[in-house]
């Protein structure tokens, strides 16, 4: 059966069906989408400073929304809110609003698909006056939302032939793709248990105590956290020379093949930063780094698996008025773009509808599958 390979990838780490040299050439630049200068690109809009409960947020968030319902219309969108006060709101709860967008076969009942789940936050700190967040974390949401696209066409022709072949429904596991946009994970004060993660505090939270409705299919979620089979968590990407450990010895195997996506983009010479480089490097994890506090915390004490893809060390514009998008090195941004769409398509099992009929270019040329 078309998912039964991948139950065993997930529950064992076991190899999975890399894509071939032509699908991964297959895989498009996001072009002049991340220019920082254009207004109507992915990146552009989202580079302001965006606190949580102002009205540079409140752009944000419509970007965000606008942009899964211009160019990805079968995406559902949800929200998740709560109000909390913080150390310099003077009492006043303030708001803060994750945003959950999800893919999944139509033919599923709540609680039946399992998630490969993207997360970033889209808040930016209160403080330097004016602080954009470029790194920290507006172009990981941009790298999400591009991705989200290149996979997009194929998820649609694998659900089409699923239902064709009667396979809907009918197979161990169903398979989809949830993008988590969190709100509040930057301290207002000082970085504390309470003052920070407001967002991922607050979802992780409402959704263990959220039971989702029996259903009679192979495999019973009980709640939207069991449904995620990877929280791949993408923080403080888009500067120069980055490198990104493996944390966790749990999800080592998703880093591995996450690398080697990289390493054989590297030699079909289809990113941009330099082929001496490489952000993935830590494949036989001898990288000694611990974990680091961020949005993954709340859901891994709850025994969601997490890949966390931040670097170590940090960029040298963190928490600095640099972090803006002229300090972005945006042949870096692309190519994390890139690199994340390529292991969501492997990691769903696209070389099942992979035809070899899209171009053979990797390059600007490419286009995404509609």
């Amino acid at each position: 059966m078309l998912w039964l390979h991948v139950f065993l990838l997930i529950g064992l780490g076991s190899a999975y069906k890399p894509l071939s040299d032509s699908f991964l050439r297959a895989i498009p630049s996001p072009g002049d989408e991340f220019a920082i200068d254009n207004n109507t690109g992915i990146l552009a809009p989202l580079l302001i400073p965006r606190v949580p409960g102002t009205p540079g947020q409140a752009v944000a968030q419509r970007h965000l929304v606008d942009y899964f319902k211009r160019e990805l219309p079968k995406w559902t969108i949800t929200w998740q809110n709560s109000s909390q006060t913080t150390p310099t709101s003077n009492g006043k709860k303030l708001p803060f609003a994750n945003l959950i967008i999800r893919r999944e076969p139509p033919w599923v009942q709540p609680g039946q698909a399992n998630f490969l789940t993207l997360v970033a936050h889209y808040d930016s700190k209160l403080t330097p006056d004016g602080f954009i967040g470029a790194t920290d974390s507006a172009a990981p949401c941009a790298m999400i939302m591009w991705a989200a696209k290149v996979v997009d066409g194929y998820a649609q022709q694998m659900y089409d032939e699923m239902a064709a072949l009667g396979e809907g429904g009918s197979v161990e596991m169903d398979m989809g793709i949830q993008i988590l946009f969190l709100d509040g994970e930057e301290a207002f004060k000082t970085w504390t248990d309470t003052d920070s993660l407001y967002g991922s505090r607050s979802l992780s939270n409402f959704w263990v105590n959220s039971p989702n409705p029996p259903s009679q299919k192979f495999y019973k979620y009980k709640t939207p956290l069991s449904q995620i089979s990877l929280f791949m968590l993408l923080d403080l990407l888009g500067s120069s020379s980055p490198s990104v450990p493996s944390y966790y010895t749990t999800t080592h195997w998703a880093y591995r093949a996450f690398s080697t996506v990289e390493s054989r983009m590297r030699s079909l010479n289809l990113l941009e930063s330099s082929n001496s480089m490489q952000f993935l490097p830590d494949l036989n994890k001898t990288m000694a780094y611990g974990g680091i506090s961020d949005d993954h915390l709340p859901f891994i004490l709850r025994g969601v698996e997490t890949l966390h893809v931040i670097p170590q060390p940090f960029p040298r514009v963190w928490h600095t008025s640099d972090d803006d998008g002229a300090h972005l090195d945006m042949k870096v941004v692309k190519d994390w773009a890139r690199i994340v769409a390529g292991f969501m398509l492997e990691w769903l099992d696209m070389m099942e509808v992979w035809n070899g009929d899209e171009p053979e270019a990797g390059g600007e040329g490419a286009k995404i599958m509609t």
